[in-house]
């Protein structure tokens, strides 16, 4: 018998006319892996969503088809009655966290499924563990990175031990080895898990079976040898990006130089004598491990952090955009948030969201845009006032691999007439002139 059972489900989100996903039908067997991939927007969280049963009851909207879990119809019971078999992670671990302490964050789940109270301390331990922060158990969850903040995420869905595990880009803010840790992990669990994912490698590596959605349709259901060979044909650019950039400008003067810069967040040690230059016409990628400072390496570049010892110099307008922009929102049409920077101007708003392909969406409510979107609209927010150092932290999180490439060539154009940028990022696969290592004294140089 299917752990989980889609038969024909269509749904559309209030408002919008357009179905999210169209007449998706599959079964979901226990223990199994399932890389769910497809592009930003396709309708993968949707379907996520639907498992969970938070569409239709906690989104609202036009549902057709029906939706089993464990034997209970998802139309016909609340989110609550799933929660001892369904556990999830969403793409913005901020939104997710209810407690102050970490501990008591993924204590939470276990506490309220009523485990015997003595054995949740032993979860609690273990599941911290297995995703790599132990050491952040009494930590406030305020103080946390962002990468940080996913692990515990992914932690607490752990300390419920669910026989459904629905992970929508857990590792968009894992770096390298804590995306891997996790994943095995995953592979370990027993439970059945559908992970969606942008690092694709990754998520074949440990899958058995992969769905690719796009346009609210499944195309592709099939085993992982399979889905290789239709992914070579059909969407090469799920296989892969290259890495190798070349510069043809011949740069000279720094626009951006930090000289043995220190900060702390209070009593916690963020960044330690940490150097870097941004030259014109070059796109320099910044590599770290969670917690390594890279956040705070960023914004000393933009400007907005001052360093509490050395000195940060900057030639010409900063720009940055956040980790995670779709927090940062102010307006209510997706035209009207990127034409704040520019006094207004809905001639040039509209032309930067044609450049990151949302100039359909330019009298949408931001609210109403996936995360890959939303990633997408606080870039155009950022590019349309042009500045001489865009500083960008995170930007591909959520972000298909066609997207991907496109966001890379743009950003090495940008470079190219002179001005430069800087990338925090786990993605090792984004394409760089220059690649500096946070926390090791040496910089990477790509190839």
């Amino acid at each position: 018998m299917a752990l989980a059972r889609l038969d024909r489900l269509t749904f559309s989100y209030p408002s919008v006319e357009a179905p999210a996903l169209e007449a998706v039908s599959l079964e979901l067997r226990e223990g199994q892996v399932v890389a769910l991939l497809g592009p930003s927007g396709s309708g993968k969280s949707t379907l996520l969503r639907a498992l969970a049963g938070l569409v239709p009851h906690f989104h609202g909207g036009r549902f057709g088809g029906s939706v089993e879990v464990a034997g209970l119809d998802t139309r016909r019971v609340r989110p609550a009655a799933l929660a001892g078999v369904v556990a999830s992670v969403f793409q913005d671990p901020e939104d997710q966290v209810v407690m102050t302490r970490v501990a008591n964050e993924v204590a939470f789940g276990p506490e309220n499924l009523g485990v015997v109270p003595a054995e949740i301390p032993a979860r609690v331990e273990e599941a911290l563990a297995a995703v790599g922060v132990a050491h952040l158990a009494g930590r406030r969850t305020t103080e946390l990175s962002g990468g940080e903040l996913q692990r515990v995420s992914l932690a607490a869905a752990l300390a419920c031990r669910p026989r459904l595990l629905l992970l929508d880009e857990p590792t968009s803010q894992l770096d390298p080895g804590g995306a891997d840790a996790f994943l095995r992990c995953v592979e370990r669990l027993g439970a059945a898990v559908v992970l969606s994912e942008q690092r694709v490698g990754r998520a074949l590596a440990i899958a058995d079976r992969v769905l690719f959605v796009e346009g609210g349709r499944l195309l592709l259901d099939a085993p992982v040898a399979e889905a290789r060979r239709w992914l070579a044909a059909e969407r090469p650019s799920f296989l892969g990006l290259s890495t190798v950039a070349s510069m043809d400008n011949d740069p000279s003067g720094a626009l951006v130089t930090i000289d043995e810069a220190w900060f702390s967040y209070g009593r916690i040690p963020a960044l330690a004598g940490a150097s870097l230059e941004l030259l014109p016409g070059e796109l320099v990628v910044l590599e770290g491990p969670n917690g390594s400072g890279k956040s705070t390496l960023a914004k000393l570049a933009a400007g907005l952090l001052e360093p509490e010892a050395g000195s940060v110099s900057r030639a010409g307008r900063a720009g940055y955009l956040s980790q995670d922009p779709g927090r940062y929102l102010a307006c209510e049409r997706v035209l009207d948030e990127v034409a704040l920077a520019v006094g207004g101007d809905g001639g040039r708003a509209r032309a930067a969201l044609e450049s990151v392909g949302l100039g359909w969406a330019a009298e949408r409510h931001p609210r109403d845009l996936s995360s890959g979107e939303r990633e997408r609209l606080g870039l155009a927010a950022v590019l349309v006032a042009e500045p001489d150092v865009l500083i960008l932290d995170e930007p591909t999180r959520g972000m298909d691999p066609d997207r991907k490439a496109a966001l890379a060539a743009r950003l090495l154009a940008y470079a190219a007439r002179g001005r430069a940028v800087l990338v925090a990022t786990h993605d090792r696969d984004f394409p760089a002139h220059r690649r500096v290592a946070l926390g090791e004294r040496r910089e990477l140089l790509a190839a």
